[in-house]
């Protein structure tokens, strides 16, 4: 069976072609609020032209969301290119781990459910770099320990860079040196190790709190960068997400 699985996060949309349980493809969008559907449809299907993608080829698409608005536009844009009607799942989506909280984000949801079937037989956190940065933990059997959420790390940036008068746009990378003496370096450092010791923090103390040593899976658009420089993330995975809403939309 081959799906699309649908990740709308707050600052992009990311598609994943599904074979099975593997996605052979995965594409990035910047989100838009108040893209309308006609944009999405013409968007979408440059894209699948783009990767040889044929819409009637596509058993079921599967839709997660945690821009309120752009589900609608989404889903009508799914039904013009495809013509079925998407999956739409949230925390409300039975599976193998307990919510616990009607609050809980459909991403931090799915990361859980990805991380629970995909790691089993031990409790997991996972740390997802995206617009907030949180830290999530579940256990073997499902149960949903808690969460943490933070100022995500390009959030941060944007917001240093947008109110001071003298500090540049920086391209967010390990620096050379963790004491700078130019702008770009000592911004890269704040950025890069100033996040990465919250980040071993939040491992830390989850690991005392919960009386355990926790597998940690990295998730997210700047996973890459902090994945490198710590041994406190044991495996990085970009798609995780997706991964997690599959699981989720699969047998519905």
């Amino acid at each position: 069976m081959n799906s699309i699985v649908i990740n709308v996060g707050n600052s992009n949309i990311r598609f994943g072609l599904f074979n099975g349980d593997n996605c052979d493809i995965s594409w990035v969008i910047n989100t838009k609020p108040y893209r309308t559907a006609d944009e999405l449809y013409v968007q979408m299907l440059m894209l699948y032209q783009t990767y040889k993608i044929e819409p009637k080829e596509i058993d079921k698409v599967i839709i997660g969301s945690v821009v309120p608005q752009l589900t609608k536009v989404m889903s009508s844009g799914i039904r013009k290119i495809h013509g079925v009607t998407p999956v739409i799942v949230d925390r409300a989506t039975p599976s193998g781990v307990q919510a616990k909280s009607k609050q809980m984000g459909t991403d931090i949801y799915a990361n859980l459910v990805a991380a629970h079937n995909l790691y089993p037989n031990r409790k997991k956190i996972v740390i997802d770099f995206g617009t907030a940065l949180t830290a999530s933990c579940v256990t073997e059997t499902g149960e949903t320990l808690g969460v943490i959420i933070a100022p995500g790390i390009v959030t941060s940036l944007n917001s240093l860079i947008s109110q001071t008068a003298q500090l540049p746009e920086i391209e967010l990378k390990k620096p050379k040196s963790v004491l700078g003496l130019d702008t770009v370096t000592c911004m890269q450092s704040g950025m890069v190790y100033g996040f990465l010791g919250m980040v071993e923090g939040f491992v830390t103390r989850i690991n005392d709190e919960v009386n355990d040593d926790c597998f940690v899976v990295a998730t997210g658009g700047v996973s890459h960068v902090y994945k490198p420089l710590t041994d406190k993330i044991h495996v990085m995975d970009r798609l995780h997400t997706l991964k997690g809403l599959y699981f989720l939309g699969k047998d519905l």
